[in-house]
């Protein structure tokens, strides 16, 4: 799919702020209420926009801990790789796996509400999973950049 000037506009604005409404919206894209509304309808019909959500702030819910953990596997077969997703997809604190190219197979970002609960999850959950060669991981000291969404250009 192509966007053109108005819809990355649409993009950007609703990535800033899900909660806009479309009059909002229109205005300030320069269009009336309903072909914007339209593209917006278009837009999420063509998956360009996947969801909307709240973004909320991890340490004031009780998750100040966040690890990243680098996962390597005995295997890399389809299946083995498609179990493991699927293992670390029924971990809570695990918020993001992404599969990597190179000497680790994957990085997950965990959140956790002590350093007591992510041994836990690390001893309990991880390590244990089947194919799981080995998993070093890094705690975050400090965030300098956390944002949400791409770039949409204009």
């Amino acid at each position: 799919m192509t966007f053109d000037r108005i819809d990355r506009q649409i993009l950007g604005l609703l990535q800033a702020d899900g909660r806009m409404t479309n009059v909002d919206l229109a205005e300030r894209v320069g269009l009336t209420a309903p072909p914007c509304l339209r593209r917006v309808r278009a837009l999420e019909e063509a998956g360009a926009i996947r969801g909307y959500h709240a973004e909320l702030d991890a340490g004031k819910l009780g998750y100040p801990i966040t690890v990243f953990a680098m996962v390597s596997l005995r295997s890399q077969a389809e299946h083995d790789l498609n179990a493991f997703e699927e293992h670390v997809a029924r971990i809570p604190e695990v918020r993001e796996v992404h599969m990597l190219n190179g000497e680790i197979d994957f990085i997950l970002k965990i959140v956790a509400t002590d350093l007591k609960s992510f041994q836990e999850i690390l001893t309990t959950h991880l390590t244990p999973a089947p194919n799981v060669a080995s998993v070093k991981t890094s705690l975050t000291i400090r965030t300098a950049k956390s944002q949400t969404g791409v770039p949409v250009g204009d």
